[in-house]
């Protein structure tokens, strides 16, 4: 049985989000500890209490998404074979492979973060998911859009691609394929798009800092949809995932046909990916697989008793 861990994104966040996993696990708790170690302010308390608009901020998003990931994974306590994560949780993944020390990991994503939001100041940009639509219609849509910059961001399964831009631009795309196809997100920054390029640029120079290491087991990234094993390929992939499409149906599609892979588990606030990695399985007919979610202590319970 092959296995590959997948770490959430952004998004999934919530007040009290971590804190059955701290209660539950040593391991857990010492991840929050060094979180809020790293940061030198009470990371844990915000992804334990709140409050939501604070939690909501990108700048406190991104590491208490990534804490509360590896505190889960670092409870289970369990290898694998390959790991993935969606955009943010690319970070996660790495830090699992050893790629990263869970220290680094938390300031770069802060500063990730920061620097996205300084590139596009909130109530410029934003984010669009289309219901039903496959990448060959997205780009079309995309195409149409006249009002500004408009790029495909997220190709996340088979019926949900996530368009990016300025904000007129999404505007333009709720107008053209209309309220039952289109979900505005609630984001300040426009992931993903052509926007924060200039940002990308910026990030290369704090990655150039940053220690790297060969990832212990491959890392499946999003922007190459492939596993990667050397730390030189994943800065490169690091900072062209600023501005790049998160393409992770394509990485699921992979890991289910060419890496073998039977087993998923996921690590985050709530589980999202493996209800995506279902949707893809089923879209191109592979059965026969198990998925599973560490995002409290009931779900981390049913896994190390199975």
């Amino acid at each position: 049985m092959a296995t590959a861990f997948l770490f959430t994104g952004q998004g999934s966040q919530f007040a009290g989000m971590g804190r059955e996993l701290a209660e539950a696990s040593s391991a857990a708790r010492e991840v929050f500890a060094e979180a809020d170690e790293a940061l030198g302010e009470p990371l844990s308390q915000l992804c334990f209490e709140g409050p939501d608009d604070a939690l909501a901020l990108t700048a406190n998003t991104q590491p208490c998404t990534l804490a509360v990931s590896l505190a889960a994974y670092r409870a289970l306590g369990q290898q694998t074979d390959f790991v993935a994560g969606h955009s943010l949780g690319e970070y996660s993944a790495l830090t699992a492979a050893g790629a990263l020390d869970l220290s680094t990991a938390i300031k770069l994503v802060r500063e990730r973060a920061n620097r996205m939001q300084e590139a596009v100041p909130a109530g410029t940009g934003g984010m669009v998911a289309l219901r039903k639509t496959d990448r060959k219609e997205a780009e079309e849509i995309a195409a149409k859009v006249t009002r500004g910059i408009c790029d495909v961001a997220n190709l996340n399964t088979p019926g949900q691609v996530v368009l990016s831009g300025e904000t007129a631009a999404m505007d333009e795309v709720e107008e053209l394929v209309g309220p039952r196809k289109a979900v505005r997100l609630q984001v300040s920054v426009p992931f993903h798009s052509s926007l924060l390029k200039k940002a990308a640029e910026g990030f290369a120079e704090v990655l150039a800092d940053v220690e790297l290491r060969d990832p212990a087991f491959p890392v499946v990234c999003n922007v190459d949809a492939k596993p990667l094993r050397h730390s030189d390929e994943i800065r490169d992939a690091l900072v062209r995932q600023f501005a790049g499409s998160v393409r992770w149906q394509e990485s699921v599609e992979w890991m289910l046909r060419e890496g073998g892979i039977d087993r998923f588990v996921e690590f985050g606030p709530k589980p999202t990916l493996t209800k995506m990695t279902a949707q893809i399985a089923k879209a191109i007919e592979v059965d026969g697989f198990e998925s599973f979610a560490v995002c409290d202590a009931e779900g981390l319970s049913a896994l190390q008793a199975g």
